[in-house]
């Protein structure tokens, strides 16, 4: 019987977030018109949250228990930060320069494992760390261009998406990948419905399949996302990851008439060769001599 290789499983999986992702960008784009964005992010914790429980419930409960509910609570507070942050910069920002920007939450990453959890600050992380930097001046171009608000509005979100990640990390170890989905969307739908109702708007009915959408893609997005770090290496989904760029910047450019903007891509590119150069040498020093 023929068999997929872990590695071409891994990059599909891969292949199945950056669509997720895509998709995620385009529904709060559209939902953007209509309702505000905390009203966005409660409709998208409130659906995955129902997928979560239409998984789990039927074979009992017991994937949801946690010992480190304190981790739990201030990663999801950071990523509902990185979230708010990502819809408010979707519209304001040309599609591909948010994703761009993106990119940056590995090099924020990097220095708060240095700092919160003393890993080691090795040549490949100087490297992403230098070469990140010099990607997020191409893209700003502070100085030649009036760098817009929303711009930092999404640098600090992909600060709150390091943070998250970095409590993604230290649950990893003792909780499921479900359990984790679970707690974020239990966590997060309380904060946004309270943050959405005193502006809330009814969605109208041709919101409801943009609302599937975002909420749907917010469980496929993670869950494809652990299952290709289950199947293959890093070095070989991290690439994948980067052609989310090119492929919203095709659909900006279609949909809504965003202009192309080489400066974008290069600057990403910087970002993620810097990215690339980091996890290439972490993972030929984790092999066994």
């Amino acid at each position: 019987m023929w068999r997929l290789s872990a590695a071409l499983r891994g990059v599909l999986w891969m292949a199945g977030a950056v669509l997720s992702f895509c998709a995620m960008a385009i529904a709060a784009r559209e939902l953007l018109r209509h309702i505000g964005v905390f009203e966005i992010l409660f409709f998208r914790t409130g659906v995955a949250l129902a997928i979560v429980l239409a998984i789990v419930l039927p074979g009992g409960a017991a994937v949801l228990r946690t010992r480190l509910m304190g981790v739990h609570l201030w990663r999801n507070l950071f990523h509902l930060g990185g979230q708010a942050s990502w819809v408010y910069a979707i519209g304001a920002l040309p599609l591909a320069t948010v994703f761009a920007i993106e990119f940056t939450s590995p090099i924020f990453t990097a220095l708060l494992a240095a700092l919160m959890l003393a890993e080691r600050m090795n040549r490949g992380r100087l490297v992403m760390l230098a070469l990140g930097f010099a990607g997020v001046l191409v893209i700003l171009r502070p100085g030649l261009a009036v760098v817009q608000p929303a711009s930092l509005v999404m640098i600090l979100g992909s600060f709150c998406f390091a943070v998250q990640m970095i409590g993604t990390k230290r649950l990893a170890g003792s909780d499921a990948p479900l359990t984790v989905l679970f707690w974020m969307s239990v966590i997060q739908t309380p904060f946004c419905l309270a943050a959405a109702l005193p502006g809330w708007t009814p969605p109208a009915l041709a919101d409801l399949p943009w609302i599937a959408v975002i909420g749907g893609g917010s469980f496929t997005a993670h869950y494809c996302l652990t299952r290709a770090m289950k199947f293959a290496d890093a070095t070989v989904v991290v690439p994948v990851d980067f052609f989310r760029l090119p492929l919203i910047a095709v659909v900006g450019a279609l949909f809504y008439a965003e202009p192309f903007d080489p400066a974008v891509i290069l600057g990403a590119a910087l970002i993620f060769t810097g990215t690339y150069y980091s996890v290439s040498r972490e993972r030929g020093a984790a092999r066994p001599g």
